[in-house]
C-alpha cells in the first residue's frame, strides 16, 4: 500500500474530508419523518404515497464539501492531492 496513489486528480473544494455526516444526518431525519406519518394515520399514507426524497428534507448547498475540481498536473499539490 505504500505506492498506492489515486487514479484521478480530482479532489474537493474544501478542507471536508467527506460528506458522509452530513449524508447520515439527512437519512436520519427523513426516517423519522416518514415513521412518524407511519404511526399516525396509515391512510393518510396510502393517499400521499409519502414520495418524500433526500432533497425535502436538506439542500446539498448547506453540506460540508462543495463539490469537486480538478487539480492540474502543473500545480505544486499534485502529488500531495494524489496520495490516497
Amino acid at each position: 500500500m505504500t505506492h498506492s496513489h489515486k487514479k484521478h486528480p480530482i479532489g474537493g473544494f474544501t478542507t471536508a474530508h467527506s460528506e458522509k455526516d452530513d449524508k447520515r444526518r439527512v437519512n436520519r431525519r427523513l426516517r423519522r419523518k416518514i415513521n412518524k406519518v407511519l404511526k399516525e394515520d396509515v391512510e393518510k399514507l396510502e393517499e400521499e404515497n409519502l414520495k418524500l426524497t433526500n432533497k425535502d428534507i436538506s439542500d446539498v448547498w448547506d453540506f460540508a464539501k462543495d463539490g469537486k475540481q480538478r487539480i492540474d498536473p502543473g500545480s505544486p499539490y499534485y502529488k500531495k492531492a494524489m496520495r490516497k
